[in-house]
């Protein structure tokens, strides 16, 4: 596709549209991600079938490692292609990226064997990061000046209510059918939103004086590292325990298999909330919403690690896990535009890279602990001590900006280089 020319103004119609193509993808994106988490004992009983029959708990611990290669394919994928495809149409480079996660998504699917599974989950998740930063840079300059936070919660919206609707009913089809029929529901999604973004999302130049030098510059700033360290240390919290609720639900708590979709139906409204509030308070003050919502978050943890015998609790804690974790995303990628300057493209799809570092430590460490023989409620307590970190981490990284403050060092701005004006280029 060649640059267009200029065309007339977006109607709000055809804004909302873009959006929702967009917010679509997050919610492929939502699916593929977490419904591993609700079919951990399926894929563990499928693919690691000798291990499952003597030992279900090391095979549900092995499993994690699918989880944890996603994770890796996000880190290794988002700061990479962004930094690399910055000059492409963003337009362009999204159907590639969802072109990507088809054929990744349905590898996965079709892979005989737990190793194959594995590098198509890294393959698959490869797109995630670059889709999430792109999305939010067009969705941000839809959005218009002053809804920046606004506009990346709009698109981790289609993340959230995956959560509330994807992952429960896939995670069920999974159960039912069998778990690579619901990976094939999830490309089914990807297709999908191909066709939405190549329909309803504008025409939009890259950035022509984009470098990769230029973007990669944004890891020579230290404040871009403590963002990075807060995704990656303090979500921790959340996939350490999301990434083992299956097991939580049925082993701790006593319910049956078909309690969890309904516990992870409640995560996902906590996400949902969570992320309207984050998106909204970011524009506001993106200090104030890292650390509210960082201690909700560690309160949450403490109370599904005492109280996670009773299924209501544990419905109430996982709600709360869900809504701080999603409220803290859109502040950690509003500070990453702040602090990355003129790296937009890669500061973007950065907060992914740090967030799924995230979910790949929360897995392992809880997996680890499972596997020691601490039992289902340990990464719990390991959640808890990754999240005061990131807390530690936040506190930081604002004491930091007081300090410099203080010289006269000029403090991160609120535009950070990002494309405030809604375009007006025809599809």
């Amino acid at each position: 596709m060649a640059p267009r020319t200029a065309g007339p103004a977006l109607s709000p119609a055809r804004i909302r549209l873009a959006l929702l193509a967009l917010a679509l993808g997050g919610f492929g994106i939502g699916s593929t991600e977490f419904v591993a988490m609700g079919l951990l004992p399926n894929m563990a009983a499928d693919l690691l079938p000798h291990i499952y029959a003597t030992n279900a708990a090391e095979a549900n611990a092995q499993a994690g490692w699918l989880i944890s290669a996603y994770a890796l394919g996000v880190v290794v994928g988002a700061p990479t292609i962004a930094a690399a495809a910055a000059r492409w149409p963003r337009k362009r480079l999204l159907l590639a990226l969802l072109v990507t996660f088809t054929l990744g998504t349905v590898a996965a699917a079709v892979a005989p064997t737990f190793g194959l599974v594995l590098i198509a989950r890294f393959i698959a998740a490869l797109p995630h990061g670059a889709y999430f930063g792109i999305a939010s840079l067009v969705a941000a300059s839809l959005m218009g000046p002053g809804k920046r936070g606004r506009g990346v919660a709009f698109v981790l919206s289609g993340l959230t209510i995956a959560n509330v609707l994807g992952v429960p009913v896939i995670t069920w089809v999974g159960q039912q059918a069998g778990w690579r029929v619901a990976y094939l529901a999830v490309a089914g999604i990807f297709a999908l939103t191909f066709i939405a973004v190549l329909v309803a999302v504008p025409w939009q130049q890259g950035n022509p004086e984009a470098t990769m030098r230029r973007e990669l510059r944004a890891f020579t700033r230290v404040q871009v590292w403590f963002a990075l360290a807060i995704g990656a240390i303090g979500f921790g919290g959340l996939f350490a325990v999301y990434t083992y609720i299956a097991p939580i639900v049925t082993e701790v708590a006593g319910l049956p298999e078909w309690g969890v979709p309904l516990i992870l139906v409640c995560c996902g409204l906590g996400m949902t909330a969570g992320n309207l509030a984050g998106g909204a308070m970011a524009d506001r003050s993106v200090k104030r919403t890292m650390i509210t919502f960082f201690v909700v978050l560690m309160i949450a943890l403490i109370g599904i690690g005492v109280l996670a015998q009773s299924w209501v609790a544990l419905a109430v804690g996982v709600f709360l896990v869900g809504g701080s974790s999603a409220a803290i995303s859109p502040a950690i990628q509003t500070r990453l535009m702040d602090v990355a300057r003129d790296s937009q493209s890669i500061a973007a799809a950065l907060n992914h890279s740090a967030l799924n570092i995230g979910n790949s430590l929360g897995a392992y460490l809880g997996g680890a602990a499972i596997a020691a023989g601490l039992g289902y409620r340990a990464p719990v307590w390991v959640g808890l001590v990754l999240s005061a970190l990131g807390l530690a981490l936040a506190i930081g990284t604002f004491t930091l900006d007081r300090v410099r403050a203080a010289r006269g060092i000029p403090l991160p701005g609120h535009t950070g280089g990002i494309a405030t004006t809604v375009p007006t280029e025809a599809v």
